[in-house]
């Protein structure tokens, strides 16, 4: 749970598996690109230190949050990474527009997970405000950008260990 007295970033890296031949596909919203291009450095530095291979770290933009499904499904369909990271920031403003970008992606995240034999790690900030989101992509709450990344590289390793 992320509150005020708990830093995103913080995990046991003695818990981590080997990572050395995972590949990593990352989806990242253009929009609030302040706050994803810290997210995004954030888990591609993560994943480096944890010893997945730069060149086995694969990054596609899209222009917002919503777009993050797709982009996901379109690399898992080239069939060629282990993970997909989804990393977007939807900030709260005066209309529902919130409320329908959010639970789409959300909702689409879950499908994914569903529908393809690999796991889709929902790295979307959703925020009452840009200051949330700035201590969420490296500010005193850490880095949800590293998070996802561990989380990718556990999940991975967790669906390598369950197929059939």
């Amino acid at each position: 749970m992320a509150t005020i007295n708990h830093n995103l970033s913080e995990y046991d890296k003695d818990t981590m598996p080997n990572a050395s031949n995972m590949r990593i596909g990352i989806v990242v919203s253009e929009w609030n690109s302040d706050i994803t291009d810290n997210l995004l450095n954030g888990a591609v530095n993560t994943l480096i230190s944890n010893g997945v291979k730069e060149e086995n770290i694969s990054v596609s933009h899209v222009p917002g949050a919503f777009e993050l499904t797709f982009g996901a499904k379109t690399i898992a369909e080239r069939g060629n990474v282990d993970a997909v990271i989804g990393l977007g920031c939807i900030i709260r403003g005066e209309t529902p527009h919130f409320d329908f970008i959010a639970q789409g992606v959300a909702q689409g995240f879950t499908q994914l997970n569903i529908k393809y034999g690999i796991p889709f790690i929902f790295g979307v900030l959703t925020d009452n405000n840009k200051e949330q989101s700035v201590a969420r992509s490296g500010g005193k709450l850490g880095n949800k950008g590293d998070e996802a990344a561990v989380t990718a590289v556990k999940m991975a390793d967790f669906a390598c260990k369950n197929k059939k």
